[in-house]
């Protein structure tokens, strides 16, 4: 049985830096990507960044270009997404996430396995 733990959340100031963690346990051969969404109050989930799971490549969403950087270890079976220069709207529960298929990549239904989510809170 596949398992996601994230962790790492925190408050931080506006300007600051937070590294998230998703730790993996199971069948993780057989993922495909891994991924990070977040979900502030009374907004929908939305992707954030996905590495593949073998070759490492990256994608992510326009609002976090150049400032968030996602990034996995294989050994630990482990996914990170380090968060730098953090803005107040960053504020949200992030989700780590886990696929077999190869399905649209931002969208959330397409991803197997959901971690329980950490809270990022930035104040301005």
């Amino acid at each position: 049985q596949v398992q996601l733990v994230d962790s790492g959340g925190g408050l931080v100031q506006a300007g600051g830096s937070l590294r998230l963690s998703c730790a993996a346990s199971g069948r993780t051969s057989s993922f495909l990507t891994m991924g990070w969404f977040r979900q502030a109050p009374g907004k929908e989930r939305e992707f954030v960044a996905a590495v593949s799971w073998s070759a490492g490549n990256t994608v992510y969403a326009d609002s976090v270009k150049g400032r968030f950087t996602i990034f996995r270890d294989n050994v630990k079976n482990t996914v990170y997404l380090q968060m730098n220069s953090l803005k107040s709207e960053d504020t949200a529960v992030y989700y780590c996430a886990a696929r077999r298929g190869i399905g649209a990549l931002m969208i959330p239904s397409e991803y197997d396995y959901w971690g329980q989510g950490t809270q990022v809170t930035v104040s301005s």
